[in-house]
């Protein structure tokens, strides 16, 4: 009764602390990535301000509708790459989607598409021609995602208006519908770009991201943004952020994503250890006392 009962003790405990090892050294390594089977509807709302043809601006609610999709089969254990399509359209008509150029209502103020490869942890931009088109932008930095485990600090984070990585400065922790998240400030002033075809001017933004620390997701953003023409008169002027509906959303998302998480990298260790060691402890030392009293 008691050989077994060692036995069972010493096997229970070597299982309990093996496994405590695996999650706390290897599971993080392998859970800690962007999953491959990403595909994500993100919807912006707010106001702009949009030139009127004479210097001044005609104001009115907008929408944003951004959506990003994981390509599998481009994609490898350590990168993964992303097909993005975006727009930004006028909120008129109970619009719920981007509209064709060909609008009869003429909403339609902006699209685009992109093409991105990023690190699977550490979320930074990956440039390579084995995962990209040629016809893709070269990038650097963080695009749609902060990596695991994000720090208080500042970051590079790709802006597409100004064409190169900005400062992404750490500002302050602020809670989310009951998720701490660190929040970053990312300023741009004058930047030159082309504010529509043929016409030259500056581009100037100041926004701030929502990060959730664990996963590095983005939870919430809004940003004011300026573009402006090389006579000086207002093309553009964005105010607009994720909507309510999209920011508590992400928040449980990331609470649930980030429980998860947890329990493999801290929970499990730390039951593993604390009933592992000593029923491994006890279990060898039942079968030494057997042992010796089998020698007498």
């Amino acid at each position: 009764m008691r050989k077994g009962f060692g036995i069972g003790l010493t096997v229970l405990g070597g299982f309990l602390v093996t496994l405590a090892v695996l999650a706390q050294f290897w599971a993080p390594g392998r859970l800690m990535k962007t999953p491959l089977d990403t595909d994500s509807l993100t919807l912006l709302d707010g106001t702009a301000q949009l030139s009127d043809g004479t210097g001044g601006t005609n104001e009115f609610p907008v929408k944003a509708f951004s959506v990003t999709r994981a390509d599998s089969d481009r994609s490898d254990s350590e990168v993964i790459v992303f097909q993005n399509s975006s727009c930004l359209v006028k909120d008129e008509g109970g619009i719920d989607e981007c509209v064709s150029a060909s609008d009869p209502q003429e909403r339609l103020l902006s699209a685009s598409t992109d093409n991105f490869a990023t690190d699977r942890r550490t979320a930074e931009a990956v440039d390579d021609p084995k995962y990209l088109p040629p016809s893709a932008e070269d990038k650097e930095g963080l695009i749609n995602k902060w990596p695991f485990e994000a720090e208080k600090k500042d970051y590079k984070y790709w802006d597409s208006f100004a064409g190169e990585a900005v400062d992404a400065t750490y500002d302050r922790t602020e809670d989310v519908d009951g998720l701490e998240t660190y929040v970053y400030k990312i300023e741009v002033t004058d930047a030159p770009i082309e504010v529509t075809d043929g016409v030259q001017g500056t581009y100037s933004t100041d926004r701030e991201i929502w990060i959730d620390p664990t996963t590095g997701a983005i939870v919430n953003q809004f940003e004011h943004q300026e573009r402006i023409d090389d006579e000086g008169n207002p093309f553009l002027i964005l105010d607009y952020g994720f909507t309510e509906d999209q920011v508590a959303g992400n928040a449980e998302d990331s609470k649930s994503n980030a429980s998860s998480l947890k329990l493999i990298k801290d929970t499990v260790p730390l039951v593993g250890y604390i009933v592992g060691i000593p029923a491994l402890l006890i279990g060898i030392a039942l079968q030494l006392m057997r042992r010796r009293s089998a020698a007498a």
